[in-house]
């Protein structure tokens, strides 16, 4: 697992000496993780208060795992892991941001074209049942494939597992990738069917969720976390910024040139990467609902359940 950290210096608040509050993040190593990398490099969190340490986890069950255990504060992660988490754990976990639209395109292996091409072989996938599986099943559905039917789950973990899986080839047919790891497919010759937003329509993927108890025990600490994220990303959508950001994803996350390049032009688009100032798409989180509840069954859910804005609500107000 791999862990990077910032030691701050003190902060000056509301004019007086206030030491900084630690926020220990889980996230995923994709390249989706350049706003953490900002806000570090240039101050956005340590001039809310905040000293930020954040790894990479190797699986969402992982990263699940720990947040139940107070191992890390906040997770940013496809929000989806969060439903999981209240519904199948019984976890008392809120959404308290958006992030993201997911940047996921339906990959194919070396030599496959099509959808029909799946059939007798493996999804790779992450966790089984949440997020981007969810995705995929529901995708394959549409063009006649069923789960455990006509094709098998092969759940390799996080993306960089998902990318050597479908390098490797064999059964491994298909997979939800998004970047850097769609782009590298596709540079090695795999085949993109698509889009996720464009074959489901709009889907709200990455946002920030906690335990509930831990937000109303450290609201302030919470919305301050969030101010830091907000201006991150206020940042790296900001096309004059470009270069730089480019530099730093080959830097942070060890990218040639040209994915870095696809990867930060892909990220900014709206709908499809980052979310202006990470606000939570209200459409996309009821797709969110209603594809859960389709391929997972269960009854109608209330989004009022899932979601406490109120801390992003207060953390926009401390933005500049």
């Amino acid at each position: 697992m791999i862990r990077i950290a910032t030691a701050a210096a003190l902060v000056l608040l509301a004019g007086s000496a206030r030491a900084e509050d630690l926020i220990r993040l889980n996230t995923f190593p994709t390249a989706r993780s350049l706003p953490f990398f900002v806000g570090v490099e240039k101050g956005f969190f340590a001039r809310h208060g905040i000293r930020l340490e954040f790894e990479f986890t190797e699986s969402s069950s992982a990263q699940r795992e720990g947040l139940a255990s107070g191992k890390f504060e906040v997770v940013h992660s496809a929000v989806d892991n969060a439903l999981a988490m209240i519904e199948l754990a019984k976890v008392d976990v809120v959404i308290v941001s958006g992030g993201d639209g997911g940047t996921n395109e339906f990959i194919v292996g070396k030599g496959l074209s099509s959808y029909a091409d799946v059939r007798g072989k493996a999804l790779v996938t992450d966790a089984p049942n949440t997020a981007y599986a969810l995705q995929a099943k529901k995708i394959l559905l549409k063009q006649g494939l069923k789960d455990g039917v006509d094709y098998r789950l092969n759940a390799v973990g996080a993306g960089p597992f998902r990318l050597k899986a479908m390098l490797e080839g064999g059964d491994n047919a298909a997979a939800i990738m998004n970047l850097p790891f769609s782009a590298q497919t596709i540079e090695a010759g795999l085949k993109s069917l698509g889009r996720t937003v464009d074959l489901l329509g709009p889907y709200q993927a990455g946002g920030a969720f906690v335990l509930r108890a831990w937000a109303k025990a450290h609201p302030d600490v919470l919305e301050r976390y969030l101010a830091g994220f907000i201006t991150s990303v206020r940042w790296v959508v900001d096309k004059s910024h470009r270069e730089e950001a480019i530099a730093l994803l080959m830097s942070k996350r060890n990218l040639t040139r040209s994915l870095a390049e696809r990867s930060y032009d892909l990220m900014i688009e709206p709908g499809f990467g980052f979310n202006p100032d990470a606000k939570l798409s209200v459409e996309g989180f009821n797709n969110v609902l209603i594809l859960r509840q389709e391929i997972e069954g269960g009854p109608a859910p209330r989004p009022e359940k899932y979601l406490d804005l109120s801390y992003y609500g207060r953390a926009l107000k401390l933005v500049k």
